[in-house]
């Protein structure tokens, strides 16, 4: 597949890391996806994808139009259909909050169509770039969509999360929350509640999924990793602490991630990112991720990976 993507101009940069555009045909149909610090707009113009949460009781949904996915705090899987055509939007965590009309505590974990918290339906980007064949602009009339989407005065709260989140996404979220509250000069309290109201979550899990994204972004398949060095670095002090969130967040142990990104790599230029991952061995139906099982190998116990401090 080939993705193009920027970075759009101020002031939507404030908010967005980038903008894109996916076409072709998929080497891997079945993508499992840990937490990443972003929030996504998504605009079909292809054929229908199909998503599947995690947590087995959430029902699986079929992908058409435009849809929003706020931050995400564990894994799902995302099925490419046959031949892909979609544009989006890869927001910064606090980044949807003045596009939509919901607190974004309400779109955690969730995937909802345009329709549902916009009155101006994002529809009306797939509308205006359906038929465009220039990926140059497509991105154009995209960032000018979003122009106009993007309200006028900032939500209450917003320029505190934006803010002490820019600190968090420099430091990979290596700065205690209380540090932060205090050189916000607002209570560790009222922190948290403005990050559940733009994010979704509160300022320590957000530091949590990019000291996660710092670490599986920093592994090198083509040599050797040193695990406890990269976890050392992103801010992982005991053994337990990083076997347990790295299997909670991919589904698998180090071993069998860094097993798989070998077999699978990446291919050039996409995925953007070293966090999505090929869920081998399913074409149509999801593995049952509450059972352990993705892409066709049972997860084992969590490693007992040797550390070296």
């Amino acid at each position: 597949m080939e993705y193009v993507g920027r970075v759009p101009a101020p002031p939507l940069d404030r908010f967005i890391d980038d903008i894109y555009c996916l076409t072709g045909v998929p080497r891997h149909r079945l993508m499992n996806v840990p937490p990443m610090p972003s929030a996504h707009l998504f605009v079909n113009l292809g054929e229908p994808a199909r998503l599947w949460d995690s947590d087995p009781s959430v029902p699986p949904v079929t992908f058409t139009g435009a849809w929003f996915m706020g931050v995400w705090t564990r894994r799902f899987l995302f099925e490419y259909p046959t031949r892909v055509r979609l544009v989006g939007v890869h927001f910064k965590p606090w980044g949807m909050s003045p596009f939509v009309g919901v607190p974004a505590a309400e779109l955690r974990d969730r995937w909802v169509p345009a329709d549902a918290v916009r009155r101006r339906s994002p529809d009306r980007i797939r509308d205006r770039v359906g038929g465009l064949a220039s990926a140059t602009e497509t991105l154009r009339v995209l960032e000018e969509e979003l122009r106009s989407m993007l309200t006028e005065a900032p939500p209450r709260g917003l320029d505190l999360v934006r803010h002490t989140g820019g600190r968090l996404e420099a430091a990979h979220g290596a700065v205690p929350i209380g540090a932060l509250a205090d050189a916000a000069g607002v209570s560790g309290n009222h922190l948290a509640a403005q990050f559940t109201s733009h994010v979704g979550v509160t300022p320590k899990r957000v530091a949590r999924i990019y000291r996660f994204a710092r670490l599986i972004l920093s592994v090198d398949a083509l040599r050797p990793v040193d695990w406890p060095g990269l976890a050392q670095t992103a801010g992982y002090f005991d053994q337990a602490h990083f076997s347990r969130e790295f299997k909670d967040f991919t589904g698998h142990t180090p071993t069998e991630y860094l097993a798989l990104r070998r077999r699978f790599p990446a291919e050039r230029g996409f995925p953007p990112d070293s966090g999505p991952m090929p869920a081998d061995g399913f074409s149509t139906s999801p593995p049952a991720l509450g059972t352990g099982t993705i892409g066709g190998e049972r997860a084992r116990r969590i490693e007992e990976v040797p550390w070296a401090w």
